[in-house]
């Protein structure tokens, strides 16, 4: 009756998307998760240091595959804890952090720290408590990231001995949470270990976070690297199942000479593609935040259907153990069910074997005990992700720019700094940058003047009409010429004198080899005669 004075709700002001989040989470997804019992199911509740912490990267790997030596390689220094050698050294998870003094902070101590995200790693027990760590140490990259090393991953008979707590179970729990899943390979054992499939297993639902490395890569020829890498590869495609596997680098990441330098090339290119991977990890960690809120709401979302559909079909007197025995071994059907009455994805759903195992727990989870469905609370979730992540989502460009996150700095990745040992240094358009020579492209300059002088110069220059009939015989794109003549044309007088003919015909050499040319012109390749021109 009184419709026309109902005001619009005002959407809520966010001082940034993490803090968005947060909100969005005790108020929208928590009620939701809760009702269902998706932290008893699924993962357990977050809190606010599970959206503030920095970005993190997990190390996983059989043993001896050089985790803790990839680890100390990027920081160039030990951390406490730190052991290296060809058996099974490191036999606990190591949270590696930023700190003032080098110190180790034991599992059960770090649980209870409310400034950490790692309160629901108790429900892991004591067994792995005690083999669960924090290592602080100053270092300015882990300023602005977070390192976790991973036990040595078992083989052979070893793989056969209980470790006291489900080592999947708690690498799953980590994949949720961090930035980067590293998975090392040993270019001399690519055998995968029962332990280490179900590792990897445990973490492809995660594979936007996963990254390969091919370690030790030095220690074989051209040859065998390549072979290594088909290997690897095969065996990885019949494990993710995917038909495209994640990116793979591959080098030898230690400090130590190489034992076959032919591949020296491709292990710096690797290498600088990693760290440029693991640098952008801070200015992406709002996002990947962002991702993962969405992906735990859509899967909070089936799991109420899926509990709420068990509840309805329980009987209500008798044959209550038989009817849960049925649902549970045609959980399939339901699945089928579900996704067809209200549209969903089958990506959307959890794992049926882990979901069956779940359900099986009698003393838990009693069918009867669990709660229909309830409207409201999927239509709070539908409008937050329809709405209110939304505009998040448009928040983080702007957040991006305004409030831009530190890259990674220090240790290793300051050798991705420019120097002349980095990748390209002296190659390609950076040839000449530091050498002693007053302009690279002096070198071949007699012979570019013969070219020039053919040409029949007017007034010490060559129009554009005459430079284009020596030019196309390079026969590259006249799109690529054009641009080779713009970069060329130092003084813009649409004409070139026979310093501007040697700088063209350099450039066009460069592109021939296969390399790029840059948008505007490096000071080092600008000819003498017209440096005053770049000064002024």
């Amino acid at each position: 009756m009184f419709s026309f004075m109902k005001t619009k709700k005002t959407p809520e002001v966010y001082a940034s998307v993490l803090d968005g989040l947060k909100s969005l989470y005790k108020k929208s997804l928590l009620p939701l998760e809760e009702m269902y019992s998706f932290h008893d199911f699924h993962s357990p509740k977050l809190g606010d240091a599970d959206f503030d912490n920095k970005p993190m990267v997990m190390l996983i790997g059989q043993y001896s595959t050089g985790k803790t030596t990839f680890i100390k390689y990027l920081l160039e220094k030990e951390f406490p804890g730190c052991r290296i050698g060809p058996e099974p050294t490191t036999d606990r998870f190591i949270i590696i952090m930023n700190g003032e003094q080098d110190s180790v902070i034991p599992g059960n101590a770090l649980v209870v720290d409310p400034k950490t995200p790692f309160k629901p790693l108790s429900k892991f027990g004591n067994a792995f408590l005690n083999r669960f760590q924090s290592s602080t140490t100053k270092s300015p990259v882990l300023e602005t990231v977070t390192l976790i090393d991973t036990p040595g991953i078992l083989a052979g008979e070893k793989q056969r001995i209980d470790r006291g707590y489900d080592f999947t179970e708690v690498l799953e729990w980590f994949a949720e949470r961090v930035d980067r899943i590293l998975l090392l390979f040993d270019a001399h054992k690519l055998d995968i270990s029962d332990e280490f499939r179900r590792a990897i297993e445990s973490v492809k639902t995660y594979e936007d976070k996963i990254r390969i490395i091919l370690n030790k890569a030095d220690m074989i020829n051209a040859q065998q690297l390549m072979r290594v890498y088909g290997a690897l590869m095969w065996s990885l495609g019949k494990i993710l199942k995917t038909p495209e596997v994640c990116r793979v680098y591959i080098g030898s990441f230690w400090n130590q000479p190489l034992h076959f330098d032919e591949n020296r090339k491709l292990f710096e290119l690797e290498a600088a593609d990693l760290f440029t991977d693991l640098q952008s990890l801070p200015k992406h960690n709002t996002l990947r935040k962002l991702n993962d809120f969405i992906r735990r709401a859509r899967l909070a979302k089936v799991h109420a259907y899926i509990i709420s559909h068990l509840k309805k079909e329980m009987p209500s007197m008798f044959g209550k153990d038989s009817k849960k025995k049925e649902l549970i071994n045609k959980l399939g059907e339901v699945y089928k069910q579900i996704q067809r009455e209200y549209g969903i994805s089958l990506g959307d759903f959890p794992n049926i074997d882990k979901m069956k195992m779940s359900l099986e727990v009698a003393s838990v989870h009693d069918f009867k005990k669990f709660q229909p469905l309830k409207p409201r609370l999927m239509e709070n979730v539908d409008k937050m992700l329809a709405d209110e992540v939304s505009r998040l989502m448009a928040m983080v460009p702007t957040e991006e720019t305004e409030m831009p996150a530190p890259n990674v700095q220090g240790g290793a990745f300051d050798g991705m700094q420019e120097n002349p040992f980095n990748v390209g240094a002296n190659e390609g358009i950076n040839q000449g940058l530091y050498d002693d020579s007053d302009w690279i492209v002096s070198k071949d300059k007699d012979r570019y003047d013969k070219s020039f002088y053919a040409l029949g110069p007017k007034d010490g220059k060559i129009a554009g009409g005459a430079a284009k009939t020596e030019m196309v015989k390079s026969r590259l794109p006249n799109s690529i010429l054009a641009k080779v003549w713009k970069l060329a044309d130092v003084d813009r007088d649409g004409m070139l004198d026979s310093e501007e003919w040697a700088l063209a015909n350099h450039l066009m050499g460069l592109k021939l080899e296969g390399h790029e040319l840059p948008a505007e012109l490096p000071v080092h390749l600008i000819p003498p005669s017209k440096r005053i021109l770049h000064d002024d």
